[in-house]
Order: C-alpha cells, then structure tokens, then sequence
C-alpha cells in the first residue's frame, strides 16, 4: 500500500514496511527509492543503492504516547503541518494535549513546540 508522494525525490512513493526492533513489530514508512539495512535489528542504515532518505517510524513520538497511523501520514505529505493529541505523564498523571508536527528530514517529524 501506498500512502502518497514522497516530499524529497521526483519519482518515489511512501509505502508501508513491516519492520522488527527491539522485539517490537512497528510499521516503517519509507520512500520507495530508499532500501534500509541492519545488522543488530535496532540501526538502520540507507544502503549504497538508495537514492532518497525519506523515513517515519510509526513510533517517532512514542515518547508522547503517540503512534503515527496511515491518515496521519498521508496528511503529513500533503500538508505542511497536522495537529496531533500527545500525552504527557509527567508527575503520574496523564494530561493530553494537541501540538503541530512537520516532517523533519533527520527525524522523520518533528513537534513544533511553541
């Protein structure tokens, strides 16, 4: 399945990929002109081949209690920012709140705290 365009090269599309770290199965969304490689299951690298290095792992705000789903991604290709309801658990309670994310080149996205 294919969820759009990919922002970074003419000629990719950002496809869904099944991956496994930690013992974890979570959803890898990458362009389909990048291929990823490991060797301890936890770094990924681009390979030689790769001509673009567009990625989003599904739990990139994790961290924020949030896991990024199919609709959340293709709005993020096709807008510059989406707002998303994270949870903090600071001081053992749980307080939502909604911030903007964009795509981060680097990180995939990125909260856009003001």
């Amino acid at each position: 399945m294919t969820l759009g365009k990919c922002p970074y090269c003419s000629d990719g599309l950002i496809e869904i990929r099944d991956k496994e770290v930690q013992g974890k199965k979570v959803k890898l969304y990458a362009c389909t002109n990048a291929s990823w490689q490991t060797e301890d299951g936890e770094f990924f690298e681009l390979t030689n081949s790769s001509t673009c290095h567009f990625k989003i792992w599904q739990n990139a705000l994790g961290k924020y209690g949030k896991w990024l789903s199919y609709k959340e991604i293709r709005e993020l290709l096709t807008q510059e920012s989406i707002e998303v309801e994270l949870i903090s658990k600071k001081y053992a309670t749980k307080i939502s709140y909604t911030k903007h994310i964009t795509l981060n080149s680097e990180y995939g996205v990125s909260v856009i705290w003001d």
